[in-house]
């Protein structure tokens, strides 16, 4: 005779080796036997993530809006996508277009601080708040929407929260404009006195997520000695299978897949930076690749990792960084980033700044395919996630922050439906959108930032 009983591994199980620990995805014997997900610690958790694009659309611009570069000609449900989101369409059931709304804090105050909007808008983004203009360390801006969540829930996991980058400012200290750098460099405020910083290495970042915490010595020993940190865990791995069903052995072996092929490819690009072959980015980390959309996907990879096995509910992701040079030829535009959005109206050259707008959106379908492909609870991961895209700035070429170009993406455990083009009255302060993804989380505060009321969507 079997009894069944509640007995079940913990949802905090971790893999532990010399520098190593791997935390692990959601298996069914987390579960109690007999016993609702929904009803254990087990259940799976809205995640949040949060990407800023620097220096707005096309689609923001006058002839932009006209051409609907950006924003869908017709709103509601079953709208058509516009030139830069139509890589969105296999996506259609999970996508919420959110338009017309304006970041009125990321604008000059006073005139001494006219022109400075590259080097304001990335802490306004989260933050919808007006950044203090300093050289010095006594900055001033909010606390970001992300960290409000974190702050409320990121208690319950090993980090409260992951903040990563693809370019970091080149200078350090004071910017132009009499602003601090650090207003650029990251989006993430812990208070409206604690930037975090991100992380632009995926070597450093891996290690965040599955190196043990305890000595750093024992992790650089065990890179130097370039084996797989899954070497390290091999035994707690054996014992762990010999209690597990055949679909959670299936499960834990495809993520423990997972993560070997992203160390590979990290050890790939950490031995090609250091055979002394000329690089494209000689001052960037050892582990950066010299591919932008190589780097994109290795970030977004670790970011589902990290959402797989409850690491932490909350990442931020910044794609770009203001006044950036970076020349993206699978777009088929030629001209540098930041001069492609000063295109002087020029109907030619807002064209290529809309096709630069749909590269970079078409990234992200890799980032929801990964989520949606990865098992979590009663759904996927894109059914428990909040996936928020956008950009402080709206036309570029003249540095404003009206018509943002925004879309989220997910389910969020219910609370967003998607297949919906909601277009905002002008002026709807993009505090909205965010007030009403922090009570769509579950976290309860009356406004946010310039807040005027929460849109329904």
């Amino acid at each position: 005779m079997q009894f069944i009983t509640k007995k079940h591994i913990h949802r905090r199980e971790v893999l532990r080796g010399m520098g190593a620990a791997l935390a692990l995805p959601l298996l069914d014997a987390m579960v109690p036997a007999q016993t609702l997900l929904s009803k254990t610690a087990a259940a799976p958790p809205c995640r949040l993530c949060c990407i800023e694009m620097v220096h707005g659309a096309a689609g923001s611009t006058g002839q932009g809006t006209s051409k609907h570069y950006w924003a869908p000609e017709k709103v509601g449900p079953d709208f058509e996508f516009s030139q830069s989101l139509e890589p969105l369409e296999p996506y259609r059931e999970y996508v919420t277009v959110i338009t017309y709304t304006d970041l009125h804090p990321a604008t000059a105050f006073s005139p001494a601080e006219e022109g400075a909007d590259h080097f304001r808008s990335s802490a306004v983004y989260l933050t919808a708040a007006h950044p203090k203009m300093t050289l010095g360390s006594d900055y001033f801006v909010g606390t970001s929407m992300d960290q409000l969540y974190a702050q409320q829930f990121g208690n319950e996991t090993p980090l409260p929260s992951l903040q990563l980058c693809i370019e970091r400012v080149d200078a350090s200290g004071a910017c132009d404009y009499a602003y601090a750098c650090l207003y650029a460099d990251t989006i993430s405020w812990a208070s409206p006195t604690t930037p975090l910083p991100m992380t632009q290495d995926p070597r450093m970042a891996f290690e965040n997520l599955f190196g043990d915490g305890a000595t750093p010595t024992e992790r650089h020993a065990r890179q130097m000695i370039n084996r797989s940190i899954l070497d390290w865990i091999s035994q707690d791995v054996a014992r762990l299978q010999k209690n597990l069903g055949p679909s959670d052995r299936n499960r834990l072996n495809s993520y423990l897949e997972n993560v070997r092929e992203i160390e590979r490819r990290i050890q790939r690009i950490e031995k090609y930076n250091s055979s002394g072959a000329p690089r494209q980015l000689p001052t960037a980390p050892r582990g950066v690749p010299d591919s932008y959309e190589e780097h994109v996907k290795l970030m977004l990879d670790l970011q589902v990792l990290a959402f797989m096995t409850d690491t932490t509910r909350v990442s931020t992701f910044k794609m770009s960084r203001d006044v950036s040079e970076r020349v993206f030829p699978e777009s088929g535009v030629k001209t540098p980033f930041h001069p492609c959005s000063h295109h002087g109206e020029d109907p030619a050259r807002v064209a290529d700044f809309a096709k630069l707008n749909r590269y970079h959106v078409s990234l992200i379908p890799y980032f929801l395919e990964k989520l949606k492909n990865t098992p979590d609870g009663d759904g996927h991961l894109l059914d428990h996630s909040m996936v928020l895209y956008g950009s402080p700035m709206g036309d570029g070429n003249v540095h404003n922050h009206k018509r943002l170009p925004l879309f989220l993406a997910g389910h969020a455990n219910g609370a967003l439906k998607g297949n919906l083009h909601l277009r905002c009255p002008d002026g709807t302060p993009m505090s909205n959108v965010l007030l009403t993804m922090l009570h769509k989380l579950g976290v309860n505060v009356r406004s946010f930032g310039d807040s005027t009321s929460e849109l329904t969507f």
